[in-house]
């Protein structure tokens, strides 16, 4: 009886492990969406995240607008024309830092050794962030043009070009994420991320033309706000708000974001796959 018993057990246990399908791994493109969808949701619990997407670029376009447009163009609604296109590019430039700062986080509390046991496309947790970091530069673009027409910007360009514009900025600081992520798994905490990154950004973006123009500085300082990348998208995605032609900036930009891709992204996934 006693053997029966174990047979019809052992007979039991074979048929559940023999016959039942085993459940299919997640595809890449839905754990990089579900992984984007955990980056969207971290915005609520990190008050600070939420205020540079929000609170900062309405800041931004106010204090510039009132502070200098008087002195600069005549009058705030004239200088918003101008100004409005460059504090788009400087905010979500500088809101880029926080795919850094997310990876850091992540390492630190154990999270990316829960990622690494997952049976999931490795690169899923990097690409998953950056997703959830275009829709943040959404929000934060949004909010810009809204206080913006509120201010009196009106694009010559048309919606199109504001899109064009947009979809640009999306580009360029998708493509400057990669070496924040480098950046993140190099330094020990999110609080050195964020001070490496302002050594950097502060002088990439007021070394540019986003408040001024070009042909108002000294000569020698053209020439290196001239091969600023800043300066170049700047330029482009005023000229496309507006409707003029761009051509050499736009291709400037989107040769310098390959550049970066290219260099960036293979270092920070070997990075990510030997982290430690």
């Amino acid at each position: 009886m006693t053997t029966d018993a174990l047979l019809t057990t052992g007979e039991r246990t074979g048929r559940v492990l023999g016959t039942q399908p085993r459940p299919r791994p997640a595809s890449a493109p839905s754990t990089v969406l579900t992984l984007a969808w955990r980056a969207m949701l971290k915005i609520k619990h990190v008050p600070f995240q939420l205020f540079d997407v929000t609170v900062m670029p309405i800041m931004f376009t106010l204090l510039f607008t009132y502070i200098f447009g008087g002195a600069l163009a005549g009058s705030p609604r004239e200088y918003i024309q101008y100004l409005l296109p460059g504090v788009l590019v400087q905010t979500i430039v500088f809101i880029t830092v926080y795919t850094g700062v997310g990876l850091n986080t992540d390492i630190h509390k154990g999270l990316y050794d829960r990622f690494r046991s997952l049976p999931m496309w490795q690169a899923s947790p990097i690409l998953g962030a950056l997703a959830g970091d275009l829709f943040r530069y959404s929000v934060a673009s949004i909010l810009i043009l809204i206080v913006g027409f509120l201010l009196g910007f009106r694009p010559q360009g048309g919606i199109v070009g504001v899109i064009l514009a947009m979809a640009l900025v999306m580009v360029f600081c998708f493509a400057l994420s990669w070496l924040w992520i480098i950046v993140g798994m190099l330094v020990r905490t999110p609080e050195s991320v964020m001070t490496t990154s302002f050594i950097f950004l502060m002088p990439l973006t007021f070394a540019s033309n986003i408040f001024v123009d070009l042909k108002t500085m000294p000569g020698w300082l053209q020439a290196v706000v001239g091969r600023n990348p800043v300066t170049h998208l700047a330029n482009a995605s005023r000229g496309l708000m507006h409707g003029q032609p761009v051509g050499n900036d736009v291709a400037w930009v989107l040769a310098a974001s390959a550049v970066i891709v290219a260099v960036a992204a293979p270092i920070a996934m070997r990075m990510y796959r030997k982290e430690r």
